[in-house]
This record gives C-alpha cells, sequence and structure tokens, in this order.
C-alpha cells in the first residue's frame, strides 16, 4: 500500500493504477491490519439468502458495521444474531472490491450481558406461548408406572447416575439412555434429534419405544442452559407424542423447555422421583387395601347374616305353613274313590245309550256305499295309469333317440390320447432327473475322492497306527506294542515299539510329511 501512496517525484505526473489494484491493496490492509477482532454493540438488519449465508449489521449510535457468516459457519454459532439483540461478534475484517463495501467475517456470536439473554428469553416465550404451545390443555398425562423411560443428558455426568441411583431405590424399570452435549452450540440440536428419535421409534420393537422420556441436566449459569432456550428445543418437545419430564438446572433455573414439557421436576433426582412411584410404598398401600377389602368383606357378611337371621325369625314356622294344605289334602283323598266311581257310572251310562241305537244293518249299508265308491275308484283309476304309461313312454322314445354313443367314443379316444401324451413326457423327465442325479452323485463322489485322506497320501504324507488305531502324538507311539505306517502305495510295519530306536530322526524335507 506503501507504493500507491508515495508522492510522484517532483515534475512527474501521478502513476495511474487499475480499479482492482486499489480494491486488493485496500483489502490487503484491512486483512493485515486489523486480523480477528472482537466488536460489541446491536444487532440491526438480518437477512438469510437463499444460498443459506447470513448477513446482517452491528450497530450502535453513530455507525453501522456490515457483517457476514457464511453458510458453513451458521452451524457453529451458539447464538444466532436476532435484531434488537446487544452482542460481542469475532471474526476477520475484509472487503468487498465488487461494491467497495467492507465487511466482518463472523464466525462466532456471544450475548453482550444477561440482560439481552433475558430480552431475548423473554421475546420467545411469548411467541411460543402465542402459538399455544404453553397451553396446559395440550399438556400429556404421565404414565402412573412405566415399562421403559427414555433420559436424554450427558453420559459422563452425575446427572445419569442420580437418576438411575433414585429409580433403582424407588421402583427398577428399563433406562435407555440417548447421550447429548448439555450444552454449547450442539446441545439445542442434538437434543432435539433425541426427541425426535426417541418419537420415531416402534412400539415394541428390537429397540423398543419409551413410556416417558426425561430431559435432564445440572445447574449452572444462563449461558450454560441456554441451549434448552433455543426454539428447537422447544417445539420438538411440544411434538412429543411422549410423555415428557424436563429437569434441567436447579429450582431457581428457568428455561423454555419447562413451559412445553408436560411435567417440570425441579431437579434430575425429582424428575426420577415423578416418573415411577416408591415400590415399598405401594406394596404397602396394596397390602392396606388388600387388609381393608378383607375386613369390609367380612363386615359385610356378618350384617347380611344377621338381617337374615333377623328376617328368618319374622317368618311363620313350617308346621304352621304346611298343616292347611294338609288338611285339604286328607279331605281330597277321602272325596277321590267316591267322585271316581260316580264318573265311571255316568260314562257307562252314557255308553249304554250310544250302542242301544246302533244295528248291523246300518253298518252293512255304510260298508255297502264304501264298497261302491271304491269300485267306481278303480274303474277310472285304470284308465288313467295306461294313458300316464304311453306318455312316459313316448317322453323316454323322443330322449333315446337323441342318444349316441360315437361322442362317449371319441372323448375317450382324445383322453386315451392325451393320458399317453402325459405318460411319455412323464417318463422323459424321470429320466432327465435321474440322470442328473447320477450326474451330481458322481460329482459328489469325485470331490469325496479328492478330498479323501488318500488324496493326502499322494503328496508326500502317511498314516501311523499302533495296534491298528491311527497314532497321532508320540506318548501314543510309545504305548503302541506294534506300529503300522500307511503310505500312497501300500502299508509298512515298523515293528514292536519297544524295540524302536530312540535315536532322534532326521529332519525330513519340506516338501515330505505325515498327518501328526
Amino acid at each position: 500500500m506503501s507504493d500507491l501512496i508515495d508522492d510522484p517525484k517532483p515534475g512527474q505526473n501521478l502513476p495511474e493504477y487499475t480499479v482492482s489494484e486499489v480494491s486488493g491493496a485496500v483489502k490487503r490492509t484491512l486483512e493485515d491490519q486489523f486480523g480477528r477482532i472482537r466488536v460489541r454493540g446491536e444487532v440491526g438488519r438480518v437477512f438469510t439468502a437463499r444460498s443459506g449465508h447470513l448477513y446482517y449489521d452491528v450497530k450502535d449510535d453513530r455507525n453501522v458495521l456490515a457483517c457476514t457468516t457464511w453458510k458453513g459457519q451458521v452451524s457453529q454459532l451458539s447464538v444466532v444474531p436476532e435484531e434488537g439483540l446487544e452482542v460481542v461478534v469475532t471474526g476477520r475484517m475484509t472487503s468487498f472490491g465488487g461494491q467497495s463495501k467492507y465487511n466482518l467475517n463472523v464466525d462466532e456470536v456471544t450475548v453482550a450481558g444477561e440482560g439481552a439473554l433475558m430480552a431475548m428469553l423473554e421475546k420467545r416465550k411469548k411467541a411460543l406461548a402465542a402459538e399455544g404451545l404453553f397451553d396446559p390443555a395440550r399438556k400429556k398425562e404421565l404414565p402412573y408406572l412405566p415399562d421403559i423411560i427414555g433420559v436424554i443428558t450427558s453420559p459422563s455426568g452425575a446427572v445419569i447416575r442420580d437418576i438411575l441411583h433414585r429409580l433403582r431405590d424407588r421402583f427398577p424399570r428399563k433406562v435407555l439412555v440417548w447421550p447429548v452435549a448439555v450444552q454449547g452450540a450442539n446441545c439445542a440440536p442434538e437434543v432435539a434429534r433425541a426427541i425426535a428419535g426417541f418419537n420415531a421409534l416402534t412400539p415394541g420393537g428390537s429397540l423398543p419405544r419409551p413410556d416417558l422420556l426425561i430431559v435432564a441436566r445440572g445447574g449452572g449459569s444462563i449461558e450454560d442452559l441456554w441451549g434448552f432456550n433455543e426454539e428447537i428445543v422447544a417445539r420438538a418437545a411440544a411434538a412429543s407424542e411422549i410423555p415428557l419430564i424436563s429437569a434441567v438446572g436447579h429450582e431457581t433455573d428457568t428455561t423454555l423447555i419447562d413451559f412445553v414439557s408436560d411435567q417440570r421436576a425441579p431437579t434430575p433426582t425429582a424428575a426420577a422421583e415423578i416418573a415411577v412411584p416408591v415400590r415399598l410404598e405401594l406394596l404397602g398401600w396394596v397390602s392396606d387395601q388388600k387388609a381393608r377389602m378383607s375386613r369390609a368383606l367380612a363386615q359385610r357378611l356378618e350384617t347380611r347374616g344377621q338381617r337374615l337371621r333377623d328376617m328368618a325369625r319374622a317368618l311363620p314356622r313350617p308346621d304352621s305353613l304346611l298343616s292347611g294344605p294338609t288338611q285339604r289334602l286328607d279331605l281330597m283323598s277321602d272325596r277321590l274313590p267316591r267322585a271316581l266311581t260316580r264318573s265311571v257310572d255316568l260314562r257307562r251310562g252314557r255308553l249304554i245309550e250310544a250302542a242301544a241305537s246302533l244295528r248291523p244293518s246300518l253298518l252293512a249299508r255304510a260298508l255297502a256305499e264304501q264298497r261302491r265308491r271304491y269300485e267306481g275308484s278303480a274303474d277310472r283309476l285304470a284308465p288313467g295309469l295306461v294313458r300316464v304309461i304311453d306318455t312316459k313312454q313316448e317322453a323316454l322314445a323322443r330322449r333315446t333317440d337323441r342318444l349316441s354313443v360315437k361322442p362317449i367314443t371319441r372323448d375317450l379316444a382324445a383322453k386315451q390320447e392325451r393320458l399317453e401324451t402325459l405318460g411319455l413326457r412323464l417318463s422323459s423327465a424321470g429320466h432327465a432327473q435321474i440322470k442328473d442325479w447320477r450326474t451330481r452323485i458322481d460329482a459328489l463322489d469325485r470331490l469325496r475322492e479328492t478330498l479323501g485322506y488318500k488324496e493326502t497320501l499322494k503328496r508326500g504324507y502317511s498314516v501311523v497306527r499302533g495296534d491298528g488305531a491311527v497314532v497321532t502324538t508320540r506318548k501314543a507311539a510309545k504305548a503302541a506294542t506294534a506300529l503300522e505306517i500307511e503310505f500312497a502305495d501300500g502299508r509298512m510295519p515298523v515293528g514292536s515299539a519297544g524295540t524302536r530306536s530312540t535315536a532322534k530322526p532326521k529332519p525330513k524335507p519340506p516338501e515330505q510329511g505325515s498327518l501328526f
């Protein structure tokens, strides 16, 4: 840059530069002079381009500094700039010659003070409340005794140990831990992904879906807990179909997830206490209820029994109830024989009166009349039967004319030909299959011969047998009474094991060996 601003020698004209040379010199001067700097101010206009780059202004009461955060840097920001937020930005000064502007390439943004953080938190809280995410009507009821509990927290902190210890003391349950970062830039996206991941599990699958979620973290400053104030975490908790308990920080700490969750616990240990009842207390309560039920049942039975006895005393005695009917039965039994005799006499008189009017001549006339009727019907029946038989014979003759043996013969011939064709095809298929099986058996037999130990003997190995059994160790060889070595071309006895020399044999060439 010093070359550009040197005064020309007296009497000479000023040097000429191109626009790109001037812009490049300015860019190098800015980057060399300032390098990496930190700037404090209030965020002004914020604009996100389609490419994902973030453009915004940082200003004070007199000047404005243009800032740029590239797409790859946005995901690494711990705080996303919002209009009106007082921040401290860190980055490198540079210039853009295309528009003769300078700006600050920001790769780190922090809130300037706790007051600004609280203001931003209140702004987010009002926006989410206006959407109804804090409405008590949308909060789900916690299961009384969940089978599986999903815990979203750091796997190395004291929080998970406290939760597991409290669950073990109160009522042991299965716990699935989803490890996440509980502070820093990765906290919010990892917690949101963990909540969505637990909800995406299939109930009853190889990795079962939890019945209850606990999002937990120990205490800390507002900056440490800021990841749980991010909008992405609050919306993930609101969208969770699994009931969720938030246990972030100590009792005095409050984050956005506490307002969205189905229930807030003051500490992670309290979250475990809310999640499950005390097993011993539950067993005691069941025992008390069982005793109360037994006492109530016994008291009820006693009361009903007493009422039954009281009502029984008010009822008349069985003898008094049966005395009247017994007397009536005795009276009726005395009157019954006389009534039967009188009834029989009355019916006998009626029968005699009816029989007096009957004469043999009347019966003869009735029989003669019936005989004439039957004979007239018989005379008409024979011609009718003859006509019916003639009609049936004519119909049978007409059907017989239409019947022929030729169609049946043709059908039998066609089926016979088809049967012979199928027999030939079946025979050919059987021969082909038998041939294929024979080929496969031959191949397997050749493979068996190849893998057999006799092929190994042909490659220079041998089999040592002692007393008829295969010997694989030196100890077994010494214990045998007689040894026999089998080579590829036959077997050779060695002799008694006790008479063999104990001298160490010379080493064999590498191409020879034995199976042991």
